[in-house]
């Protein structure tokens, strides 16, 4: 399966966002309130970035509370890492466990049109494993 057919059922404008002048304060309220881990960080219709609690716990240890005044812009991950929307979840779980991360914004065509979490890919390799055994089970029945 790929990254489309997982996304396809998502409104791109479903994606929760920060801009790069945010607090980091209202972006940690936000992932409080969302109950989420990390956002994409948008500058105008651009992904300039992403934030995630990772980087709010760094800049804790570094700067104490007065990271929390700052513009999430100056304290998120920059470049994202990124995954194409024609990627397979075999490829984007790879990435992720490379590189040690747990989001990927998703990008058609040079623009964002999705947001990925490591749950959103294991629920969906669970689902095409369960698919694939109950198939083998009706084989087996009716040979």
């Amino acid at each position: 399966m790929d990254i489309s057919q997982l996304i396809a059922d998502r409104a791109a404008a479903d994606v929760y966002t920060c801009d790069v002048n945010d607090r980091v304060r209202q972006v940690v309220a936000m992932l409080a309130e969302k109950r989420i881990g990390a956002l994409p960080v948008m500058q105008g219709d651009q992904l300039a970035g992403i934030f995630s609690e990772r980087d709010l716990i760094y800049r804790m240890a570094e700067e104490g509370a007065a990271c929390l005044e700052k513009p999430v812009g100056e304290v998120m991950t920059a470049p994202a890492i990124t995954v194409e929307s024609t990627s397979t979840v075999i490829e984007a779980l790879g990435m992720m466990t490379r590189r040690r991360i747990r989001h990927l914004p998703v990008i058609e065509s040079g623009t964002m049109c999705g947001f990925i979490s490591i749950g959103d890919l294991v629920k969906s390799r669970m689902d095409e494993i369960a698919n694939e055994a109950e198939a083998m089970r009706n084989y087996i029945q009716t040979a």
